[in-house]
């Protein structure tokens, strides 16, 4: 798929990797980039080519409204998502974090593909995104219930990718660890700038890729599945 004069539709684009998608695309050329927010107020609206829409990938009606609103998209990057930090996934919380996190992070991703699949095959050569994760495979105690959701999202890209192919829409699954954006601020780590990681993953999806694995250590942790990753878990750290 060629970026340049595509109408895209990014979930999430208020912040972080969200924006940093709607960004890339306009600088790719994208005619136009809808930024699925719940809240219109939190976005800029000093660039015309960015158009603001009202969009809850946990609410059904609203995910059928956002679909009637953005019927000339031919790009869809599923990038709305949350995280939980638990202590210890013995907490008692941990089932409500959980159900609540897969409602956006797995459920939304199927409730937009649902709604905008008709779309974008009527409009010819289109495409998803699914934002997903390192935790796809290696699942960190403390983010046990992200990881299981992204696990969950990783197996419904896959099998979307085989049926949404017969209708001339290419999937990708977008693997990154973490990212320099709110969510992880105050933790000491590695993180991605998210525009690179935008970058990365539009280059991805222009050469026909169907995953883009944006930094190393989110390849060395797909490569380890490969070989079994049993001795991945027992070496590396669990904040790596």
């Amino acid at each position: 798929m060629n970026t340049r004069h595509s109408v895209a539709l990014v979930t999430g684009a208020n912040r972080g990797l969200g924006l940093a998608f709607a960004h890339e695309l306009l600088a790719r050329g994208a005619a136009k980039v809808y930024a699925g927010v719940r809240d219109i107020g939190s976005i800029d609206a000093s660039n015309p080519a960015i158009v603001p829409v009202q969009l809850d990938v946990t609410n059904a009606m609203s995910v059928a409204a956002a679909a009637a609103r953005c019927a000339d998209i031919t790009l869809l990057i599923n990038n709305a998502g949350i995280a939980r930090v638990l202590p210890s996934l013995l907490d008692p919380d941990w089932i409500g974090s959980s159900q609540e996190i897969m409602e956006t992070n797995f459920y939304g991703i199927v409730r937009t593909t649902q709604a905008f699949a008709p779309v974008l095959s009527a409009n010819g050569n289109g495409a998803i995104v699914n934002v997903l994760s390192d935790t796809t495979w290696f699942a960190r105690p403390m983010l046990s219930a992200y990881a299981a959701s992204k696990s969950a999202a990783w197996s419904f890209t896959n099998a979307s990718r085989i049926e949404l192919r017969e209708h001339g829409i290419h999937v990708l699954g977008m693997h990154v660890g973490f990212l320099d954006t709110d969510m992880t601020k105050g933790y000491e780590l590695k993180k991605t700038n998210p525009r690179e990681a935008a970058s990365y993953t539009l280059g991805e999806l222009e050469r026909g890729a169907h995953e883009a694995l944006v930094d190393e250590n989110t390849r060395q942790v797909q490569g380890s599945l490969s070989s079994g990753n049993a001795a991945y878990y027992l070496n590396v750290p669990a904040l790596a």
